[in-house]
């Protein structure tokens, strides 16, 4: 019989590229869409975090197989089945798609940086910038990582400050099993940035990739090829986990609007 310890140290041991994927999808321009869906339409939209729950894991936990299996990224895997042109194609959209996000991120973390000791908001953002690049570069991967693990807990920000404002939980509880949508332009458009923001193409990308570096070098490749472990097991808790997570910070971060 496993003790609490135990327990939590396997399944600390299991999270890995599921929970930092899903904290990626709390990015700064991610935070920003729900809290302006929260400020706009109230809990109109709280029914989308749980919606989106298990179309994200489900495509997160394809990825993930696939770069585990194949212990390639997933534009290595369809360049291996398409041809070269339809594979630059796709290379060149997710490139711009990123370029844009990560210019929306480090933007809004240097206003937030300057709002907090002022200055220029600017020099902060290439700061920020900087730093990551050189993180990235230069930071071993496994120990990269485990600080990207580790820094998703300052996310949980979100999820306290939620209970220490004032939050009709009933009303939002109702609202998340009950849904009522109607045709408005700025709901449908609010709907399509939300399920945008929170199904992004990056993250099948960026899950793919990490966990084809944990099966080249971690524990994952030898649990993959000892037949009393699964690895489909250890990406699906991550992964789930990693979901429930993101969309938790997401409900938060909406419910996080001016009270009137």
């Amino acid at each position: 019989m496993f003790g609490w310890k135990s327990i939590i140290r396997r399944v600390a041991t299991a999270l890995g590229p599921g929970l930092i994927t899903g904290a990626a999808d709390d990015d700064p321009s991610g935070i920003a869409t729900y809290s302006q869906a929260g400020a706009q339409f109230g809990l109109t939209l709280t029914w989308t975090m749980l919606l989106t729950l298990p179309f994200m894991a489900a495509i997160q936990i394809i990825s993930a197989c696939i770069g585990c299996q194949t212990q390639k990224g997933i534009a290595h895997n369809i360049g291996d089945r398409l041809p070269r042109l339809v594979v630059l194609l796709l290379v060149a959209l997710l490139i711009t798609a990123n370029t844009i996000n990560i210019a929306a991120d480090l933007a809004a973390m240097g206003d937030a940086l300057a709002l907090v000791i002022s200055g220029p908001s600017l020099f902060y953002a290439i700061a920020f910038g900087l730093i990551c690049l050189l993180a990235e570069v230069c930071v071993p991967y496994h120990r990269y990582a485990s600080f990207l693990k580790f820094l998703t807990l300052v996310l949980f920000v979100y999820v306290a400050v939620a209970f220490t404002v004032e939050v009709p939980w009933r009303s939002v509880l109702i609202a998340t099993i009950m849904p009522r949508v109607t045709l408005d332009h700025d709901l449908l458009l609010m709907i399509v940035a939300v399920f945008g923001t929170t199904i992004s193409p990056y993250l099948f990308f960026w899950q793919a990739s990490q966990e084809a570096e944990e099966s080249r070098l971690s524990h994952r490749r030898m649990h993959a090829a000892n037949p009393q472990e699964n690895y489909f097991t250890q990406i699906s808790v991550d992964t789930w986990i990693g979901m429930l997570v993101s969309n938790l910070i997401a409900s938060s971060s909406s419910l996080l609007r001016p009270q009137h």
